[in-house]
């Protein structure tokens, strides 16, 4: 054991060469990696049921307790483990601040990455041990999920990294490329205070996909034109990446014409608000300009004198019945069938095998939803392993976080569009805005129809804050 350290973590997210990297790890003697320790679908790795007689359940109970498991019981020496942004939240502070927990930093080119998760999301092929199965397919790069893929990766380094200033602490860099360095790995080794050392590099996992980066998508030229609108430099180091923004801009929508700038909350009236601003200037939805670095965005801004900005905050229930419909209970592309299954298996939410039939109850539906609330209030109290997601976020939270660029010059309640978009329509000059249409109801079954004090009451439980500062009450 070393003296410096009593454990390590690696600091990692998907697609970066972490299997490698723990690989190289467990080949040195008297150190075990654990695989992901605290990914909230699966304990340590996909098929496991326990880490060191720690079950799925107990850590998810006890998060904390796991952690000194593998700090003081680990056989043979030093235990660690691959965290994500991704994993249990609950468990990242005591990690930062433990001086004795040794924190290792893999990263990757962002735009390397996200092509090789595109790719194995294509192929279903996650690790390569024999070359001959490989499975080939071409990514689609798609601008707008990658710069909220960049924007997570930057936000969670960047974290890391202040933690680290403000402890006094260090931690052991690696990128992509120095995998391959076995002096590199040997450097880690004596980093961590083992004696060990490594002769030759694991020779199990291949590399999945060696081409160049523009040769393995099938939109090479969309891609360069994408990249070209993030001004910045040295993609591969994320924690310096200048300026240091949320994925909340690329969202923004301006009217065609029209000085208007819509600054939607995740899970709001979205698809309404664009078809209004459609209509204002008689144009089709792809004339709408969007996916605005924060750069365009102050062009954008420059050139309009007068514009407007606004938001759109919706009930509480309403948009959490919102998001239960079209993220979890849906599995249609776009869902998160992964916390779905999570949500069934550790939070006991009773929802159908597949996507809802025609057999799915009214009762059914609310008592699914109603499960969801009390999911809700646990997350957003930091109580469960699921991230914090956007599109269930707070809305004080989310307009928070807008306030880091800027704030909308107009916040609009959902029931009252009608009212202050037109009269905010006029600000700007326009002579005659036409009403926004009635927002769609989403899922097999409106929340109307569910609708009781008892759900009311959950909402209020997991969104205190929003009720309280947007002073909204019951939904009817």
């Amino acid at each position: 054991m070393s003296d410096r350290f009593d454990s390590f973590v690696v600091f990692a997210e998907m697609r970066t060469g972490s299997n490698f990297l723990e690989a190289n790890l467990n080949a040195l003697d008297g150190v075990t990696c654990h695989g992901e320790a605290f990914n909230p679908h699966f304990i340590g790795y996909p098929n496991s049921a326990e880490i060191l007689g720690v079950s799925l359940a107990e850590r998810d109970a006890d998060p904390l307790h796991l952690l000194q498991v593998i700090r003081t019981q680990t056989p043979g020496g030093m235990g660690g483990f691959r965290f994500f942004h991704d994993h249990d939240p609950r468990v990242l502070q005591a990690l930062l601040d433990e001086e004795r927990i040794a924190k290792i930093v893999l990263t990757r080119n962002p735009v390397e990455s996200y092509v090789s998760w595109k790719i194995a999301q294509a192929t279903g092929q996650w690790k390569l041990t024999n070359v001959s199965k490989r499975k080939d397919a071409l990514a689609e790069f798609d601008a707008g999920e990658f710069e909220a893929h960049l924007a997570r990766l930057q936000e969670f380094q960047v974290h890391l990294m202040t933690a680290l200033q403000v402890g006094g602490q260090t931690a052991f860099y690696v990128a992509y490329e120095d995998l391959q360095d076995v002096g590199v790995m040997n450097g880690l080794a004596k980093w961590l205070g083992v004696r060990s050392r490594l002769e030759a590099l694991d020779g199990k996992l291949k590399r999945q996909n060696p081409e160049p980066v523009a040769e393995k998508v099938a939109n090479a030229e969309e891609m360069e034109r994408a990249l070209t609108r993030l001004d910045r430099f040295n993609l591969s180091r994320t924690p310096n990446f200048e300026p240091r923004r949320g994925p909340v801009v690329p969202s923004y929508v301006a009217a065609a014409e029209t000085r208007l700038l819509y600054m939607p909350i995740q899970s709001g009236p979205t698809g309404t608000v664009r078809r209004w601003l459609s209509a204002l200037d008689g144009v089709p939805d792809e004339t709408l300009a969007g996916e605005f670095s924060q750069k365009e965005l102050r062009q954008w801004k420059r050139a309009r004198p007068g514009h407007r900005s606004f938001t759109v905050i919706r009930h509480p229930l309403a948009r959490a019945h919102e998001v239960f419909c079209r993220r979890i209970l849906s599995v249609e592309p776009g869902s998160f069938r992964g916390i779905r299954k999570t949500l069934v298996r550790s939070h006991g939410l009773p929802l159908p095998e597949g996507a809802p039939g025609p057999g799915y109850s009214l009762a059914q539906h609310r008592d699914a939803f109603a499960a969801f609330l009390i999911f809700l209030k646990a997350n957003l109290s930091g109580q469960t392993a699921v991230r914090v997601d956007g599109h269930w976020a707070s809305q004080a939270q989310c307009l928070q976080g807008m306030a880091e660029l800027t704030l909308p010059d107009m916040i609009v309640r959902e029931e009252e569009m009608a009212v202050y978009l037109p009269a905010l329509a006029m600000q700007v000059g326009h002579a005659a805005p036409p009403e926004p249409e009635l927002p769609e109801s989403t899922g097999p079954h409106a929340l109307a129809d569910i609708y009781d004090a008892t759900l009311e009451e959950l909402a209020r439980e997991a969104y205190q804050r929003d009720y309280l500062m947007f002073g909204f009450g019951d939904w009817r």
